[in-house]
């Protein structure tokens, strides 16, 4: 038997500023009927699944887990210009989003920058830079 890969799930703090915070990335999450302050779902391409559950949530369905003090999660949103990384950095850290690594050129050919979600996962925003 061969294990599928398809849902990666995320734990917050706070439902709502997750679902906030992911919308202006351009995901739209979908609560749970049947938890809908604990659990939201997110279908994106290629049959991959984004979920996120509250650190309560976790807390009563996984024995022995706790929240950590901070975020080990990064995920990464790639832009279609170096300019827009520098944008959407200067636009979320303005509203009050952690940044943690401001735009800069990487050696690895691309404009990078993070910033923090709002239960401190990093959230990597990139463009490829032009070639030359």
């Amino acid at each position: 038997m061969q294990p599928t890969f398809n849902v990666l799930d995320i734990a917050v703090t706070d439902l709502g500023a997750a679902i906030d915070f992911y919308r202006r990335l351009g995901l739209e999450f979908v609560r749970d009927q049947y938890m809908p302050d604990d659990h939201a779902g997110c279908d994106l391409p290629n049959g991959l699944h984004l979920m996120l559950d509250t650190d309560d949530l976790r807390t009563k369905t996984t024995a022995g887990w706790t929240a950590p003090a901070s975020g080990r999660t990064f995920l990464a949103f790639q832009l279609a210009a170096p300019a827009d990384v520098d944008t959407l950095y200067a636009e979320l850290t303005a509203d009050g989003v952690t940044g943690l690594q401001e735009p800069f050129d990487a050696p690895w050919a691309m404009r990078y920058a993070t910033v923090a979600d709002p239960a401190g996962n990093g959230i990597d925003l990139y463009a490829n830079l032009p070639a030359g």
